[in-house]
């Protein structure tokens, strides 16, 4: 039997279900109070960036846009721009936060023959990646290990959206607001 011990993992399965009524999860979590609860670490007027609760890497993140759509020819020129744009911050800001060696950037296009498991509200997934970042353990052993608690990188994450040019903190616990 395979066992990573992963204590912050309590609060996911504790946590009061929210979604159960939810149509769209993409589009209710922006809408809700608490950005750091819910993960949003940053926004403009067109999308926002969720931190992937199953995370291939630390610093696992998704950009997405406001508008709920699952085929990206549907986003008119203000959200693609914006959606971009927020794209290049993120880049930034986990370089600044945790100094990758790469990327992985990419949308699940197409219903589940892409491999995506919300295929109405399409995303970007930004995935950092470092020089041997790959082991033993998701070929042979079939499990993956992430090495940073969620609510950690949301953290350090944030700081790094807090120091580009333009953002706006209303306090740790509201997203990284840009124009």
């Amino acid at each position: 039997m395979d066992q990573v011990f992963a204590p912050w993992r309590i609060e996911w399965v504790e946590r009061d279900d929210p979604d159960v009524d939810v149509e769209c999860v993409f589009c209710d979590l922006p809408a809700r109070e608490d950005d750091r609860a819910n993960r949003v670490v940053a926004r403009n007027d067109h999308a926002y960036v969720l931190l992937n609760n199953y995370p291939y890497n630390p610093g696992h993140a998704m950009v997405i846009p406001f508008d709920h759509t699952g085929d990206y020819r549907d986003l008119d020129e203000a959200t693609l721009l914006g959606h971009a744009r927020l794209k290049q911050r993120t880049f930034d800001a986990l370089e600044d936060a945790l100094g990758p060696d790469a990327f992985n950037a990419g949308l699940n296009l197409g219903g589940g023959a892409a491999g995506g498991s919300i295929d109405d509200h399409l995303h970007t997934h930004v995935v950092p990646r470092w020089e041997g970042d790959t082991n033993f353990m998701p070929v042979v052993g079939d499990t993956q290990v992430i090495v940073e608690a969620i609510a950690d990188t949301y953290e350090r994450l944030h700081g790094a959206f807090a120091e580009q040019d333009g953002a706006t903190v209303a306090d740790q616990d509201t997203a990284v607001a840009f124009d």
